[in-house]
Protein backbone atom coordinates (compact mmCIF):
# COMPACT_ATOMS: atom_id res chain seq x y z
CA UNK A 1 0.00 0.00 0.00
CA UNK A 2 1.40 3.39 -0.96
CA UNK A 3 1.51 6.56 1.09
CA UNK A 4 -1.30 8.23 -0.85
CA UNK A 5 -3.69 5.37 -0.07
CA UNK A 6 -2.77 5.41 3.60
CA UNK A 7 -3.34 9.15 3.84
CA UNK A 8 -6.74 8.82 2.14
CA UNK A 9 -7.74 6.01 4.51
CA UNK A 10 -7.04 8.20 7.51
CA UNK A 11 -8.65 11.22 5.88
CA UNK A 12 -11.89 9.30 5.35
CA UNK A 13 -11.87 7.89 8.86
CA UNK A 14 -11.33 11.40 10.22
CA UNK A 15 -14.13 12.84 8.08
CA UNK A 16 -16.52 10.19 9.39
CA UNK A 17 -15.42 10.60 13.03
CA UNK A 18 -13.51 13.85 13.67
CA UNK A 19 -13.08 13.32 17.41
CA UNK A 20 -12.77 9.59 18.16
CA UNK A 21 -12.27 8.41 21.70
CA UNK A 22 -12.21 5.23 23.74
CA UNK A 23 -15.49 3.53 24.58
CA UNK A 24 -14.28 3.01 28.15
CA UNK A 25 -15.96 5.36 30.64
CA UNK A 26 -13.54 7.43 32.71
CA UNK A 27 -13.09 10.92 34.16
CA UNK A 28 -9.36 11.09 34.93
CA UNK A 29 -6.11 9.25 34.13
CA UNK A 30 -6.41 6.95 37.15
CA UNK A 31 -9.90 5.82 36.20
CA UNK A 32 -8.70 5.23 32.64
CA UNK A 33 -5.75 3.19 33.89
CA UNK A 34 -7.99 0.92 35.94
CA UNK A 35 -10.49 0.58 33.10
CA UNK A 36 -7.78 -0.44 30.63
CA UNK A 37 -6.31 -2.97 33.07
CA UNK A 38 -9.78 -4.44 33.53
CA UNK A 39 -10.43 -4.51 29.76
CA UNK A 40 -7.83 -7.21 29.03
CA UNK A 41 -9.76 -10.18 27.59
CA UNK A 42 -13.02 -8.40 28.43
CA UNK A 43 -15.43 -6.16 26.56
CA UNK A 44 -15.58 -2.41 27.13
CA UNK A 45 -19.28 -2.84 27.95
CA UNK A 46 -18.56 -5.26 30.80
CA UNK A 47 -15.84 -2.98 32.15
CA UNK A 48 -18.13 0.05 32.06
CA UNK A 49 -20.81 -1.87 33.97
CA UNK A 50 -18.26 -2.68 36.67
CA UNK A 51 -16.71 0.76 36.92
CA UNK A 52 -20.16 2.39 37.04
CA UNK A 53 -20.42 1.06 40.60
CA UNK A 54 -16.71 1.08 41.44
CA UNK A 55 -15.69 4.64 40.55
CA UNK A 56 -18.39 6.45 42.55
CA UNK A 57 -17.15 4.50 45.57
CA UNK A 58 -13.40 4.56 44.90
CA UNK A 59 -11.54 6.45 42.16
CA UNK A 60 -8.15 7.18 43.72
CA UNK A 61 -5.33 4.79 44.64
CA UNK A 62 -5.93 5.35 48.36
CA UNK A 63 -9.66 4.68 48.10
CA UNK A 64 -9.10 1.52 46.04
CA UNK A 65 -6.62 0.25 48.65
CA UNK A 66 -9.16 1.00 51.36
CA UNK A 67 -11.63 -1.32 49.63
CA UNK A 68 -9.21 -4.21 49.90
CA UNK A 69 -9.20 -7.23 47.61
CA UNK A 70 -12.61 -8.52 48.68
CA UNK A 71 -14.21 -5.10 48.33
CA UNK A 72 -12.70 -4.55 44.90
CA UNK A 73 -13.76 -7.99 43.70
CA UNK A 74 -17.37 -7.22 44.63
CA UNK A 75 -17.39 -4.67 41.80
CA UNK A 76 -15.38 -6.56 39.17
CA UNK A 77 -16.27 -10.23 39.70
CA UNK A 78 -18.19 -10.42 36.40
CA UNK A 79 -15.05 -9.50 34.43
CA UNK A 80 -12.73 -12.24 33.23
CA UNK A 81 -9.62 -12.92 35.33
CA UNK A 82 -11.06 -10.71 38.07
CA UNK A 83 -8.92 -12.17 40.86
CA UNK A 84 -5.63 -11.56 39.03
CA UNK A 85 -6.80 -8.12 37.96
CA UNK A 86 -7.79 -7.22 41.52
CA UNK A 87 -4.34 -8.16 42.82
CA UNK A 88 -2.64 -6.21 40.03
CA UNK A 89 -4.79 -3.14 40.62
CA UNK A 90 -4.07 -3.14 44.35
CA UNK A 91 -0.33 -3.54 43.75
CA UNK A 92 -0.45 -0.77 41.14
CA UNK A 93 -2.22 1.54 43.59
CA UNK A 94 0.49 0.94 46.18
CA UNK A 95 3.20 1.79 43.66
CA UNK A 96 1.39 4.91 42.51
CA UNK A 97 1.25 6.15 46.09
CA UNK A 98 4.80 5.11 47.01
CA UNK A 99 6.58 6.23 43.84
CA UNK A 100 4.37 8.73 42.03
CA UNK A 101 2.55 10.72 44.67
CA UNK A 102 -0.70 8.95 43.85
CA UNK A 103 -0.68 10.20 40.26
CA UNK A 104 -0.53 8.24 37.01
CA UNK A 105 2.88 8.85 35.39
CA UNK A 106 3.06 10.13 31.81
CA UNK A 107 6.12 7.99 31.14
CA UNK A 108 6.25 4.66 29.33
CA UNK A 109 8.87 2.99 31.53
CA UNK A 110 7.07 4.03 34.71
CA UNK A 111 3.73 2.82 33.38
CA UNK A 112 5.09 -0.54 32.23
CA UNK A 113 6.60 -1.06 35.69
CA UNK A 114 3.08 -1.13 37.16
CA UNK A 115 1.54 -4.60 37.73
CA UNK A 116 -0.95 -5.49 35.01
CA UNK A 117 0.32 -2.79 32.65
CA UNK A 118 1.99 -3.90 29.43
CA UNK A 119 2.98 -2.00 26.33
CA UNK A 120 -0.55 -1.83 24.90
CA UNK A 121 -2.03 -0.46 28.13
CA UNK A 122 0.81 2.05 28.45
CA UNK A 123 0.19 3.21 24.89
CA UNK A 124 -3.51 3.75 25.58
CA UNK A 125 -2.75 5.81 28.69
CA UNK A 126 -0.05 7.88 26.99
CA UNK A 127 -2.32 8.57 24.03
CA UNK A 128 -5.74 9.00 25.61
CA UNK A 129 -4.86 10.54 28.97
CA UNK A 130 -1.77 12.53 28.00
CA UNK A 131 -2.19 13.22 24.28
CA UNK A 132 0.98 11.52 23.13
CA UNK A 133 1.06 10.22 19.52
CA UNK A 134 1.27 6.53 20.40
CA UNK A 135 -0.66 3.74 18.67
CA UNK A 136 -1.79 0.89 20.89
CA UNK A 137 -2.19 -2.32 18.89
CA UNK A 138 -4.84 -4.74 20.11
CA UNK A 139 -6.28 -7.77 18.31
CA UNK A 140 -8.62 -5.59 16.22
CA UNK A 141 -5.85 -3.29 15.01
CA UNK A 142 -3.43 -6.17 14.43
CA UNK A 143 -6.01 -7.92 12.25
CA UNK A 144 -7.03 -4.75 10.43
CA UNK A 145 -3.49 -3.57 9.70
CA UNK A 146 -2.60 -6.94 8.19
CA UNK A 147 -5.89 -7.60 6.40
CA UNK A 148 -6.15 -4.29 4.54
CA UNK A 149 -2.42 -3.89 4.00
CA UNK A 150 -2.10 -0.69 6.03
CA UNK A 151 0.83 -1.88 8.14
CA UNK A 152 1.54 -5.61 7.81
CA UNK A 153 3.55 -7.31 10.53
CA UNK A 154 4.02 -10.72 12.13
CA UNK A 155 3.84 -9.48 15.71
CA UNK A 156 1.96 -6.78 17.60
CA UNK A 157 5.18 -4.81 18.01
CA UNK A 158 5.94 -5.14 14.28
CA UNK A 159 2.54 -3.66 13.46
CA UNK A 160 2.90 -0.88 16.04
CA UNK A 161 6.31 0.15 14.72
CA UNK A 162 5.07 -0.01 11.13
CA UNK A 163 2.00 2.09 11.93
CA UNK A 164 4.14 4.70 13.65
CA UNK A 165 6.39 4.81 10.60
CA UNK A 166 3.73 5.05 7.89
CA UNK A 167 0.99 7.07 9.63
CA UNK A 168 1.25 10.79 8.78
CA UNK A 169 1.88 12.91 11.88
CA UNK A 170 -1.44 14.74 11.61
CA UNK A 171 -3.30 11.44 12.12
CA UNK A 172 -1.15 9.77 14.78
CA UNK A 173 -3.01 11.06 17.83
CA UNK A 174 -6.35 9.60 16.72
CA UNK A 175 -5.14 6.62 14.65
CA UNK A 176 -5.57 4.11 17.47
CA UNK A 177 -9.21 4.96 18.06
CA UNK A 178 -10.12 5.16 14.36
CA UNK A 179 -8.58 1.78 13.67
CA UNK A 180 -9.94 -0.01 16.72
CA UNK A 181 -13.48 1.23 16.06
CA UNK A 182 -13.24 0.28 12.39
CA UNK A 183 -11.95 -3.17 13.31
CA UNK A 184 -14.59 -3.64 15.98
CA UNK A 185 -17.66 -2.58 14.00
CA UNK A 186 -16.84 -2.82 10.28
CA UNK A 187 -13.75 -4.89 9.48
CA UNK A 188 -14.85 -7.61 11.90
CA UNK A 189 -12.90 -10.80 12.54
CA UNK A 190 -15.24 -13.45 11.16
CA UNK A 191 -16.76 -11.49 8.32
CA UNK A 192 -15.75 -7.94 7.37
CA UNK A 193 -18.70 -5.74 6.44
CA UNK A 194 -17.21 -4.54 3.16
CA UNK A 195 -20.45 -3.19 1.62
CA UNK A 196 -20.67 -0.45 4.26
CA UNK A 197 -16.92 0.15 4.54
CA UNK A 198 -15.86 3.71 3.66
CA UNK A 199 -12.35 2.58 2.74
CA UNK A 200 -13.20 -0.61 0.81
CA UNK A 201 -11.88 0.77 -2.49
CA UNK A 202 -8.53 1.56 -0.85
CA UNK A 203 -8.15 -1.75 0.95
CA UNK A 204 -5.83 -4.53 -0.29
CA UNK A 205 -8.01 -7.35 1.10
CA UNK A 206 -8.78 -9.67 -1.81
CA UNK A 207 -11.76 -11.57 -0.36
CA UNK A 208 -14.15 -8.68 0.08
CA UNK A 209 -17.70 -9.57 1.13
CA UNK A 210 -20.72 -8.55 -0.92
CA UNK A 211 -23.45 -8.83 1.67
Amino acid sequence: MNAAKRREIYARLRAANPAPTTELAYKNPFELLLAVILSAQATDKSVNLATATLFPRANTPALILALGEAGLIEHIRRIGLFQTKARNILATCRLLIDKHGGEVPADRAALEALPGVGRKTANVILNTAFGQPTIAVDTHIFRLANRIGLAPGKTVLDVENRLLKVTPDEFKHDAHNWLILHGRYVCKARKPDCPICIIADLCDYKEKTRS
